[in-house]
């Protein structure tokens, strides 16, 4: 085979032929340059460390810690030319650096490896992104607070199997989704604490025969304590893993109220308006009001569910230490990461400008006998009827309304005693929604007292 067919073989792009696609499969710098303020904190970190501890002279501690100042500054602004050829956010780096300092760039790698480095850099990134979806999910948070203060005795359907269930508040249900994302905090809380440990000073999997100092580094970086085994410490992506598991779980959540955004704004439902900021018009149908954000929302935590697997699919074979396989962890980390804060600042928007429809609100949560289980619950209470009892005649009687095309309130006394003789006049006392509510007092219930005291508890506690 000539060079010229064999070229043609590795298309137009690969022109210079394997060299060129082993350079392509070998280079991460095209994502990993996204760790770049943190390979220099890093960098800085270790270089104080060695000057600390004797390895790496003050002059020379002093050359890299302004030189990385210069090439951080040269990053930020743009000015730094990233270069494949040296593969990762490290090589281009300390490339530059010697450029910028001269000898003493050689030094900085001292009693370190790119495994343990890029370990340090990746755990830096991922820890700061579990701090803004935790910012992320508190402000959404404080958002469903809002609307649940505003309609905390305004009543609505409760549905299972999207089917009428009992009446509830609307406060009722925006603090369901406060609890959930409280949930959602306290997994990226948990998984942050687990994970803040520092793999610097592993090496390239045995650790190092120099006298560094592994707590002065942790210390700077900000880190609990160092790792305790370095083998470990460098194979290790557990945090990265936990970091899409609570992504996902997170984003679940906010795709199932994508969900009911979807369906409520519909012209067959109507509980709510989405405004303008958050919804399109159609290109041939003047009358749509579109809810794409909400669907996009709903689409995009595919991504995320998406990354989670691919990485314990990446991950789940590798014997100890490195494989060149784990540098296939960042750019799903990085993509479900984006997704995550894009979907949680869209829905904070969405949820803060949405406007419920009180009255159609109002109108469903009275609709297919909502009340029938307030009606079993007072037979109970006040006839003594065993409640399998109190059901076969609520269901009788939800029968005989639904044969009349009336709501339970609407039947007369009679009509209800010809099924239960013992049947009073106070039985209409729990059949109104409003009623019916208002009587779910139970810690954690419907009632508009207790929504008020749920979102009176989370405004203190995000405070």
């Amino acid at each position: 085979m000539t060079d010229k067919t064999s070229n043609q073989m590795w298309g137009g792009r690969f022109a210079a032929g394997p060299d060129a696609i082993m350079e392509a499969i070998n280079a991460s710098i095209g994502f990993d340059q996204r760790m770049a303020a943190q390979d220099i904190a890093g960098s800085r970190a270790h270089a104080a460390m060695l000057a600390a501890t004797g390895i790496l002279s003050d002059s020379d501690a002093a050359a890299i810690r302004e030189g990385l100042l210069t090439v951080l500054s040269e990053i930020e602004t743009g000015h730094f030319a990233f270069s494949t050829a040296l593969e990762d956010i490290h090589m281009n780096v300390e490339a530059r650096l010697k450029e910028v300092i001269g000898e003493p760039a050689g030094r900085l790698h001292t009693a370190r490896s790119r495994n343990d480095q890029v370990a340090t850099d990746f755990r830096l990134w991922v820890r700061d992104q579990m701090d803004a979806a935790m910012d992320g999910i508190t402000a959404l948070q404080r958002a469903f607070l809002e609307q649940a203060a505003a309609g905390a005795d305004w009543v609505m359907p409760g549905f299972t199997h999207l089917q009428t269930a009992q009446p509830v508040t609307w406060g009722h249900h925006m603090m369901a989704y406060v609890e959930m994302l409280g949930r959602d905090h306290s997994r990226f809380a948990d998984a942050r604490r687990r994970m803040n440990e520092s793999p610097l000073g592993s090496a390239a999997l045995a650790g190092t025969g120099f006298p560094i100092d592994r707590d002065m580094t942790a210390t700077a970086l900000g880190f609990d304590r160092p790792t305790a085994n370095s083998l470990d410490a460098v194979s290790d992506r557990d945090f990265a893993l936990e970091y899409l598991s609570c992504a996902s779980i997170c984003a679940m959540h906010l795709s199932r109220f994508a969900e009911e955004l979807v369906i409520w704004s519909s012209a067959q439902f109507r509980f709510v308006k989405m405004s303008d900021k958050w919804s399109t018009g159609s290109s041939i149908m003047p009358q749509k009001r579109n809810p794409d954000a909400a669907e996009l929302i709903r689409a995009k935590i595919g991504r995320i569910f998406g990354a989670n697997v691919a990485l314990m699919m990446v991950m789940k074979g590798l014997p100890l230490a490195y494989s060149k396989d784990m540098q296939e962890d960042k750019e799903q980390v990085f993509d479900a990461a984006d997704n995550l804060m894009l979907a949680l600042a869209a829905m904070t928007g969405m949820v803060g400008d949405m406007t419920a429809n009180r009255v159609n609100l109002a109108a469903a949560a009275g609709a297919g006998f909502s009340t029938a289980t307030d009606l079993a619950d007072w037979l109970v209470r006040a006839l003594g009827l065993p409640f399998r009892e109190a059901h076969h005649v609520t269901g009788t009687l939800v029968g005989m309304a639904e044969a009349r095309g009336c709501d339970l309130p609407d039947l007369g006394l009679e009509d209800m005693q010809s099924v239960h003789a013992g049947i009073t006049a106070g039985v209409f006392g729990v059949l109104g929604v409003e009623n019916s509510v208002a009587s779910r007092m139970s810690y954690g219930g419907t009632a508009p007292d207790q929504v008020r005291a749920q979102v009176a508890r989370w405004k203190e506690r995000l405070e």
